[in-house]
């Protein structure tokens, strides 16, 4: 601690992870921000530790080593392991879940569990740990007039472990990739298969302390790798905010039968859950239902929900650890937040890298636009490509429409080669606010 200041480290590196450090950097009981490991466009506004962030013991040494006070960790996988725990048995306190917690996320076969126990809408669903059952399960499920399936991996795969099939060639390839071929490795030995719900999906992060959970504002993610909707699955091609489908009324049903629900039977089933809970959500013709949790900040989101946060956001995250939240610390502004993901051409199956990146500190210059890091490394002085998702790039304005110009406008100066974005980013949130 320095001048009653805390030395604060975030765990991560990516996109979300440099909106994170931005925000924090800016609130007043930040002594100074690290990032383990952080990336090469990172390491241009604070100081990046070469750790793998899957190594808790080596992070925990780090941050005991480096006086650090209060650690941010926001990546799934060291969630899963335990990463929270470590620290506070260190004494260090952490923002996140420990890991029982953070089975939520870690296990889909946990949380569709404790959402039927509890009676938490979502889709119908079935489990597996045999493929022969699995395959039998679908082929029936579409002789009998199912017109798609969802296949889930049960662990963590790098938010690629979801599979929309809309035919039983396509489930019974997604069954054999998972529990035959391997491609998600363990986290693929158990699968969900699941109803396909249909209707405009929400994201919503909420910051939860126990009992207690305070929503920000909703988002809406573009998962699909090509426009209109189309391809695999990504880790997210962009992102906008508030989603004008999540109506107050929308809201407030999912606060009565979701939010506070889930927060309850957590606690009951694993641990009282504190940190960054994420909501995915699907809004059905039958009500809102929960379509997946993450236990963290999710990414694109973050990059459109924390350029509309006016408050402390350290404030905040230690109001979480230290059991004081309350919805009055929590405010947001008015209008407007979209962001567009440059990714590497063939992303998210094969892609190279190394690739230079040129135009980012122009597109910065032209004001009200963040450009977030991702899949980048420094290489000399120059920023490379090394990821699938590149970077982000983010503008906040007075309306959606306006934010998406922007954010387009400043996508439109990043350059590196194999560069490619979606351009239908936010057009189903922008009918909707033009009807």
């Amino acid at each position: 601690m320095t001048n009653g200041k805390l030395n604060v480290a975030v765990i991560g590196s990516g996109g979300r992870e440099h909106a994170i450090v931005r925000k924090l950097k800016s609130c007043a009981g930040a002594a100074s921000v690290t990032a383990i490991p952080g990336n090469g466009g990172i390491a241009r506004d604070v100081k990046c530790v070469d750790i793998d962030p899957l190594d808790v013991s080596a992070v925990v040494r780090c941050c005991m080593d480096a006086k650090i006070d209060y650690v941010v960790v926001t990546p799934d996988d060291p969630l899963a392991l335990g990463m929270v725990d470590a620290l506070c048995e260190a004494g260090i306190r952490a923002f996140g879940p420990v890991k029982a917690a953070a089975q939520l996320e870690s296990s889909k076969i946990f949380a569709k569990n404790l959402m039927k126990k509890y009676g938490i809408p979502t889709a119908e669903y079935e489990t597996f740990t045999d493929s022969t059952a699995a395959f039998n399960f679908v082929r029936k499920s579409f002789a009998s007039g199912e017109k798609a399936l969802v296949v889930k991996a049960d662990g963590l795969a790098l938010g690629k472990g979801v599979t929309i099939c809309m035919s039983l060639a396509e489930a019974e390839s997604a069954v054999r990739a998972a529990m035959d071929e391997k491609c998600f490795g363990k986290s693929g030995e158990r699968i969900v298969i699941e109803e396909y719900l249909t209707g405009p999906e929400v994201s919503v992060l909420s910051f939860c302390s126990g009992g207690v959970v305070v929503p920000m504002v909703s988002s809406m993610d573009h998962k699909r790798a090509l426009d209109n909707d189309e391809g695999p699955n990504t880790g997210g091609m962009g992102c906008i905010a508030p989603n004008p489908f999540y109506t107050p009324e929308i809201a407030e049903i999912c606060m009565k039968r979701i939010f506070i629900p889930t927060i309850e039977a957590v606690k009951k089933e694993a641990a009282p859950f504190t940190g960054c809970l994420y909501f995915g959500l699907m809004l059905t013709e039958a009500g809102p239902k929960v379509i997946e949790y993450n236990c963290r900040f999710g990414d694109p989101e973050t990059q459109v929900v924390l350029p509309l946060l006016e408050s402390d956001l350290l404030s905040i995250m230690l109001a979480c650890t230290n059991g004081a939240l309350t919805p009055e610390m929590v405010r947001f502004g008015p209008g407007a937040a979209a962001c567009v993901v440059a990714a590497s051409g063939g992303y998210p199956a094969m892609y190279r890298k190394g690739f230079r990146i040129s135009g980012i500190d122009a597109t910065e210059s032209a004001g009200a636009i963040q450009v977030y890091c991702a899949g980048v490394k420094r290489d000399g002085d120059s920023l490379v490509t090394s990821g699938g998702r590149v970077l982000c790039v983010s503008a906040a304005a007075a309306n959606l429409e306006q934010a998406l110009k922007t954010a387009y406008r400043g996508i439109a100066n990043i350059r590196f080669e194999n560069m490619r974005f979606r351009t239908d980013i936010g057009k189903l949130a922008l009918s909707a606010v033009k009807k």
